[in-house]
């Protein structure tokens, strides 16, 4: 018999959201989490409206509102000082819940110490050596200046997507060209409406600003741009060029005179990277482990809550986890497949810069001003609305 019956290598948002959900069925859960004090991440503090469902079927949706979530019923796009977009998600999609964001360190915290209390076992400050695919798998973790090896009925691996366990499985991961930028910083004492996402984006440029209020407040600044420019702020002095950034694109200035930055300043590659199917004997991926998507459209939290609750549901679904885990191999590929292509369509078209962007949307402006169904609603409502080539022919205007 296995010492667990599922051993998560990771203890952020998807491994502690899946270990509370499968201890509270009665799984033997393992937490490993390397960490003994979590840090700020500068990305992945905002959730979409269908993350939002997903976590509410998971069961930590009033969890995360209650303690460190910050609900954001609108959410307003500007194109440079026109406003484009001035929308109730919480009234608009599916289901019927608003966007989210929370402080990232303070997120691990509450799902960790809930997994913990729904049953599963938590070790931090540990660190996985070795993982053995096989049936069952196992995991080596140094412990105590030594070495111990522990078995699961599975290892589910969250790890991030730099992660170690996926190259010791044997995954092969694919890597996108890298086409845009994306960086942040969190500011406190920034003035703004504390209920609204504001983008703002500088179409001649291929750049944008982007503020996710967290309240009292406190907001996170993000600035996205082509790769191609090669402009990456890092570290404290580049702190007034990012300010600079996000206005020229549009934020209004007085958002952030006299804000102050209290977190880290780091610019990421924002080009996607994934596993298909990711799992394979005994050993299955979520979260960025399995697929990271683009950043700058802020599906990254979604998704492991996606992949957290479909692989939960298909586990407590079946005694026959082999089956289970392919079942949610196959799922995590369709619906991870329909947010990238969505990403890529709207970077495409928003990031684009030369007379061949601006052409086509010249031509699909109107259009779309007309119908702003036409823009694919897949970031807001969830990769299950229809993505497939007649939805880019009628996002271009190309029908």
């Amino acid at each position: 018999m296995a010492d667990y019956d599922i051993i998560t290598i990771g203890g952020g948002l998807g491994g502690a959201a899946l270990a509370k959900g499968m201890a509270e069925q009665g799984a033997r859960v393992l937490v490993i989490e390397r960490e003994t004090q979590f840090k700020d991440r500068v990305r992945g503090e905002g959730m979409t409206p269908w993350g939002c469902l997903d976590a509410q079927k998971l069961g930590i949706y009033d969890l995360l509102t209650s303690t460190c979530g910050h609900e954001l019923p609108w959410w307003d796009n500007y194109i440079g000082p026109m406003q484009i977009m001035h929308r109730n998600v919480a009234e608009t999609t599916p289901g019927g819940l608003p966007a989210l964001a929370f402080n990232h360190p303070e997120m691990q915290e509450t799902l960790i110490a809930a997994a913990e209390n729904a049953g599963a076992e938590v070790r931090r400050g540990v660190r996985v050596k070795g993982l053995t695919p096989g049936a069952p798998p196992s995991v080596t973790v140094e412990r105590n200046g030594g070495t111990e090896e522990l078995t699961a009925r599975l290892v589910v691996a969250v790890d991030g997507r730099g992660s170690v366990a996926r190259k010791w499985a044997g995954f092969e991961e694919k890597q996108e060209k890298e086409h845009l930028l994306v960086g942040g910083v969190l500011f406190d004492n920034v003035n703004l409406p504390e209920d609204t996402v504001r983008l703002n984006m500088d179409l001649q440029r291929g750049h944008a600003g982007i503020i996710f209020p967290q309240g009292d407040k406190r907001a996170r600044v993000y600035y996205v741009c082509n790769a191609s420019e090669g402009v990456r702020f890092q570290g404290e002095k580049d702190v007034p060029a990012l300010i600079e950034d996000v206005v020229t694109s549009g934020i209004p200035a007085e958002y952030l005179e006299g804000a102050e930055a209290v977190g880290p300043l780091a610019s990421f590659d924002g080009a996607a990277s994934w596993v298909e199917h990711p799992y394979k004997d005994g050993v299955v991926l979520i979260g960025d482990a399995a697929s990271s998507s683009d950043p700058s459209w802020g599906q990254g939290p979604s998704l492991t809550i996606r992949d957290a609750r479909v692989l939960r549901d298909a586990l407590v679904a079946s005694d026959d986890w082999d089956a289970a885990c392919n079942s949610y191999a196959d799922e995590h590929d369709r619906y991870f497949k329909n947010s990238h292509l969505t990403e890529n369509w709207l970077s495409e078209f928003f990031y684009t810069t030369g007379p061949e962007a601006d052409a086509r949307r010249d031509r699909a402006f109107p259009l779309i001003a007309a119908d702003p169904t036409r823009i694919p609603d897949a970031g807001f409502s969830g990769p299950d609305m229809p993505v497939d080539e007649s939805t880019r022919k009628r996002f271009f205007a190309e029908e």
